[in-house]
């Protein structure tokens, strides 16, 4: 049954993905309303990092395996992010020489980088949330349920956004942000059935290092695009996801 749960946490928190598309494909919300969501979906994932997946990896495992697993987190979203503006350049020059080639490359580029992103983060998030079912502690499985549905929210509308200014189909967006949630859906049974038996440390470890590629792509990301978009004034909204987050984690422990 706690299989079953895991499938349900993991489509529940991955449909942000598929909702946040639909919005992106169908309409244009201004970039305020974006930044305040995102913003807010910041503050959530901050709390849900600290006070629950790394308060629960120290409850399991020893200090050096968290540490460890935290940093491991964050290096491998630099790099994956490296590559990602690697893979984005290349595109962007065989653009060059073709008609409204900036604005097409940009939303093309910017785009996928954007599908890319959420599918890593996404199954490093959901199975985070199978683990954390694993390790019985179904208050932290909901708290990231709702940290992670959030958080993918503005990253599948702004891709969206960018697929369809670059001439994409409804039919292809659609398509691959289904595909995006069915991978980060599994992802939470992958992590119940396949992680939940390892050791206290290695447990540990794992969540840590969801924790850490979480927060980098925090500071990298979703932060620095509130901000741009929104304004001093989105640090409002970034204290409410957080206090919401917090808040939920104390009544459901």
């Amino acid at each position: 049954m706690v299989v079953i749960t895991a499938a349900v946490y993991g489509i529940l928190a991955s449909s942000g993905l598929l909702v946040g598309a639909l919005v992106g494909m169908l309409t244009t919300p201004p970039r305020q309303l974006v930044a305040a969501v995102t913003a807010f979906g910041s503050g959530v994932l901050v709390s849900a990092l600290s006070f629950d997946l790394m308060g629960e990896a120290f409850a399991l495992g020893d200090p050096a395996f968290v540490i460890g697993g935290f940093l491991v987190g964050a290096l491998l979203f630099v790099l994956a992010d490296v590559l990602l503006e690697q893979i984005a350049a290349r595109a962007s020059h065989r653009e060059e020489g073709t008609e409204d080639a900036g604005d097409v490359a940009l939303a093309a580029t910017g785009g996928v980088a954007l599908l890319i992103g959420a599918i890593l983060d996404g199954i490093s998030e959901n199975t985070a949330i199978g683990i954390s079912l694993a390790a019985a502690d179904p208050s932290l499985g909901l708290v990231l349920l709702a940290a992670v549905f959030l958080g993918n929210l503005p990253e599948s509308l702004g891709s969206a956004v960018g697929m369809r200014h670059a001439g994409r189909s409804r039919q292809h967006i659609v398509t691959v942000w289904g595909g995006a949630a069915l991978a980060c859906s599994l992802a939470s049974v992958v992590g119940y059935a396949l992680l939940g038996g390892l050791s206290a440390n290695l447990t540990g470890a794992l969540l840590a290092v969801a924790a850490g590629g979480i927060l980098a792509m925090l500071a990298d990301t979703m932060m620095p695009q509130a901000f741009e978009d929104g304004g001093p004034v989105i640090a409002m909204a970034t204290a409410g996801g957080f206090a919401c987050a917090f808040l939920l984690s104390h009544l459901t422990g």
